[in-house]
């Protein structure tokens, strides 16, 4: 059973091309990425040269995917990989990234972070044309639009697609001869490039590039598809007019990793902003502030020199937790929590605490924590969360609740408070959050804060909205079917 109480993790995607040990690379590049998406690993490698793709993928964390005999199986000198997190489709098997098909175009493998939102009508309209799917993820809709015969070259190929898939996607394509990265016109998720040598990298995040010594160029435009082969890296951008920036400003608060760049800007240094705004805005008298690992770390940082309270480490985090397979009974779930922080009772014991975190979701787990703290002996224990409350689901690409389970939504501030068992809680304003990260608020989305979706989506969107079709989808009429084939031809 998956603790829920935080968003998860949604994916991560990674490239090289150009280097003969582009597997190797990638392989460490995922184990940077791995904060991204636990479920599932994979990789495709090829020599080129008209050489065939080859992949492998499995279940778990990398090192449980891969070993050395499986590496060495991926010859070549480019490849992609992927960490996954499922937003769309079922944790299984045959969902796992990079996914792969063979086309009249050739062989294609695609590494997708982010979420389509019109998936669901997509399909319907390949199917009914003839298509046969292999998967429940959206990324494979991207494959299928891809190798319509129907617009010229692989480029071409990959403009229509992309003029027909709405939502936030980077993505990462490899080919016969070619690698390929892609952002979606808004930006949603980062994508970034680097140069080891004169291989090129594509990254989720700049971190995975220090682990294998790869120098950052810049990151991926939005609406840019970068193409990258025997003769270098070249631009195309897609003719979106109109298309808002929109990067999440979540992966600010909470999911990158602290020492990767976004647009420019160091996340360690910004969450550290994050907690000094925090500090201004939503000030208590206490003893010491205690971080919420790993997340609130810097927050917490910087709450403390803002504040001028003591940081204190009381929570220490076990680094070392694997999947867990347990029913969800209520002593599993306080194992759970147990498990995953373990508290230093004498950091905190008669004293009044700060607890530092950066979101509080459903509640469930936030709770247990403050009962710890109670048992440990807190005279006082006080609750700063270093974003707004989170009042509405995500569409693109993070697996927040439903609106109904939020936290936010189920009770008042007042409520929130008693249900906690906190002396107080208090939250970084919208305007807070926007100014730490030193960038206009016109840059990110923030739509599970205030409602206001860049991207329209289905109303009856969900993640498992491929494994329902399965059951209670009506076949389309001739009608739907005829006007359906034309819009692909």
């Amino acid at each position: 059973m998956k603790n829920l109480e935080k968003p998860r993790d949604h994916c991560g995607v990674f490239g090289v091309y150009g280097h003969p040990d582009a597997a190797i690379l990638t392989y460490y590049g995922l184990y940077a990425l791995q904060h991204r998406g636990q479920e599932s690993a994979g990789i495709v490698a090829s020599d080129g040269d008209g050489q065939p793709l080859r992949r492998h993928s499995g279940m778990g964390l990398v090192s449980q995917v891969f070993d050395d005999a499986l590496l060495k199986e991926l010859k070549g000198n480019r490849a992609i990989g992927h960490v996954r997190y499922s937003t769309t489709g079922s944790s299984s098997p045959e969902n796992a990234q990079p996914i792969m098909v063979n086309c009249s175009r050739g062989q294609i493998a695609i590494a997708h972070n982010g979420n389509l939102v019109n998936a669901n009508i997509l399909r319907d309209e390949l199917e009914a044309y003839g298509s046969i799917f292999q998967t429940t993820v959206d990324s494979e809709i991207i494959l299928h639009l891809m190798a319509q015969p129907k617009h010229g070259n692989r480029e071409n190929n990959l403009l229509h697609a992309m003029g027909r898939v709405h939502g936030a996607y980077s993505l990462v394509i490899l080919g016969e001869n070619e690698m390929i990265g892609v952002r979606d016109p808004h930006g949603f998720r980062p994508l970034s490039i680097g140069k080891l040598d004169d291989a090129y990298v594509l990254s989720s995040e700049t971190c995975a590039f220090d682990l294998i010594h790869a120098k950052f160029i810049r990151d991926v435009e939005p609406g840019e598809i970068v193409i990258i082969d025997k003769d270098g890296l070249r631009s195309v951008k897609m003719d979106v007019p109109g298309a808002r920036q929109a990067l999440c400003v979540f992966e600010y608060v909470y999911f990158a990793r602290p020492d990767s760049s976004l647009e420019g800007h160091t996340v360690a240094h910004v969450r550290m902003e994050l907690g000094r705004f925090l500090a201004k805005e939503q000030p208590v008298k206490a003893d010491v502030v205690v971080p919420v690992p790993d997340s609130g770390n810097y927050c917490a940082l910087g709450y403390s020199e803002e504040s001028g309270i003591p940081l204190e480490f009381a929570f220490v985090r076990n680094h070392y937790i694997g999947r867990t397979f347990l029913q969800p009974t209520q002593l599993i779930r306080d194992f759970d929590v147990r498990v995953k922080l373990n508290l230093i009772q004498r950091t905190v014991a008669g004293k009044r605490v700060i607890v530092v975190d950066d979101s509080v979701v459903r509640g469930t787990t936030a709770r247990a924590r403050v009962i710890n703290l109670r048992e440990a002996g807190a005279k006082e224990v006080h609750i700063r969360v270093s974003c707004p409350p989170h009042h509405h689901p995500c569409h693109y690409g993070i697996d927040f609740p439903t609106s109904a389970e939020l936290i936010a939504n189920k009770y008042s501030m007042d409520e929130i408070k008693v249900y906690l068992g906190v002396d107080s809680i208090a939250y970084l304003s919208l305007e807070g959050m926007i100014r730490a990260t030193g960038h206009p608020a016109s840059r990110f989305c923030t739509a599970c804060y205030t409602g206001d979706y860049p991207v329209p989506f289905e109303s009856d969107l969900d993640k498992f909205i491929m494994e329902k079709r399965r059951t209670y989808r009506q076949p389309l009429a001739a009608g739907v079917v005829e006007d359906t084939q034309q819009r692909l031809l």
